[in-house]
């Protein structure tokens, strides 16, 4: 069993908490509009015909699966993830598919995977939040055989994920809510690229590549006021608000999002960085990273 600590990031979001549960609950909203980075993460991924791997920081488990069901039955597919009402909702719905993954309940930072015989580590948005990613990335390299392939998914700066700040913005004159901190625990701690490279650099990988990609994500209309009122530190922070209180937070905010519907249907640009690297080769040379 974790204890509490090791179940918390740097930046105090607390996964076995009301966090965990409200991405359990909004499992399928959030499939839906992180579904074009789903699709990319697995093209890149499945290029490569990796045997073993491990999905860090799988949430509920779409990835993990998604790659499952695309490299087949002869792929080990394992998600990792430190919250626990995440990883049993991995494992109820890999079950409920019939499909052969596994899902350990760990913190990717200093678990001891054995074996070392992964070739490949994958993450969408799930390696920004160690609370010391060098120790996160030297442990990381380690569970890699020689010559195994990272391939990430991180968020560029909050300037260009305008969707994604549009809550906290709004709300600042009658919230204090937690600033985002390039090079920091959080959502946007891989934002600069620099900060990135000197991770993988300190680490031992070879060969850091960082490539920006915009994605065009959807959703519903309709399901707007849940992902307002949810997710984020916003949603985070209107947990423990009176009815009140929070429809007057969602009052102000909600005009905020309006530029972004067109129809019955939400659109935004997701600013990522598609981050790659790989382990050293048994010979110990620094290796390019084929394109």
């Amino acid at each position: 069993m974790q204890d509490a600590q090791s179940t918390q990031t740097d930046g105090g979001i607390d996964w076995n908490g009301a966090v965990g549960q409200t991405w359990v609950d909004q499992q399928v909203l959030l499939d839906r509009i992180f579904e074009p980075i789903e699709k990319k993460l697995t093209e890149e991924v499945a290029a490569h015909g990796p045997e073993r791997l491990f999905d860090i920081g799988c949430g509920g488990g779409a990835t993990t699966l998604a790659l499952a069901r695309r490299l087949g039955p002869g792929a080990r597919c394992t998600g990792v993830d430190i919250s626990a009402p995440l990883i049993a909702a991995a494992r109820e719905r890999a079950g409920r598919e019939g499909l052969d993954t596994k899902f350990l309940c760990a913190n990717a930072q200093d678990h001891h995977f054995s074996g070392n015989d992964a070739d490949a580590i994958v993450s969408r948005f799930g390696i920004m939040f160690f609370a010391d990613p060098v120790a996160a990335f030297l442990n990381l390299r380690r569970a890699m055989r020689p010559g195994g392939r990272l391939t990430l998914i991180a968020w560029r700066s909050p300037d260009q994920n305008p969707f994604m700040t549009e809550a906290v913005q709004a709300a600042a004159p009658l919230i204090d809510l937690p600033a985002f901190r390039p090079n920091k625990s959080g959502q946007f701690g891989f934002a600069e690229a620099p900060y990135v490279r000197g991770i993988l650099d300190a680490t031992g990988w070879t060969a850091p590549h960082l490539e920006p990609v915009d994605f065009y994500c959807a959703f519903p209309a309709a399901q707007l006021d849940t992902y307002v009122s949810e997710m984020g530190p916003l949603g985070a922070a209107l947990k423990g608000a009176g009815k009140d209180e929070r429809e007057k937070m969602l009052a102000a905010v909600r005009p905020a999002f309006d530029r972004y519907i067109v129809g019955e249907t939400v659109n935004f640009t997701a600013a990522c960085w598609v981050i790659t690297a790989r382990a050293p080769s048994a010979s110990g040379g620094r290796e390019e990273i084929a394109t």
